[in-house]
């Protein structure tokens, strides 16, 4: 396996893990005596939203990654630095995206919430 193979497997594997930690942030609801647990998962609807947005934004920065490499002749130091950075952020991700989903609903902690989660899209934006 060449150089940029291996860059681009170890970036596979944080790009899969980030997606994965994204469901893993979405908690199975206890069912109460008011309305069960049908009630129960649709108070939930925050997290399934954010889940959805940060899933497709991993996804397309997986593309976007994968599309970018197919460009690189040769890979050095300070690619797989760069490539590094890319990666600490994209793992980051779930962090602002389950905090996001948890104070949506509140006033004014959710701008608070929105202005971490669009930090952390520019960074990765930028990161890329």
């Amino acid at each position: 396996m060449n150089e940029s193979g291996r860059v681009e497997a170890f970036s596979d594997g944080v790009f899969a893990i980030a997606i994965t930690l994204l469901i893993l942030e979405i908690k199975v609801p206890s069912a109460d005596e008011h309305g069960g647990l049908w009630r129960a998962l649709g108070a939930q609807w925050p997290s399934y939203a954010a889940y959805v947005v940060s899933f497709l934004i991993i996804g397309i920065m997986w593309v976007n990654h994968h599309q970018l490499f197919s460009y690189v002749a040769r890979v050095d130091r300070t690619l797989m630095f760069l490539n590094l950075l890319l990666l600490m952020v994209v793992a980051a991700v779930p962090f602002p995206t389950a905090m996001l989903a948890e104070y949506l609903r509140e006033d004014g902690a959710s701008h608070v919430a929105a202005a971490v989660y669009s930090l952390v899209m520019v960074v990765m934006a930028y990161a890329l």
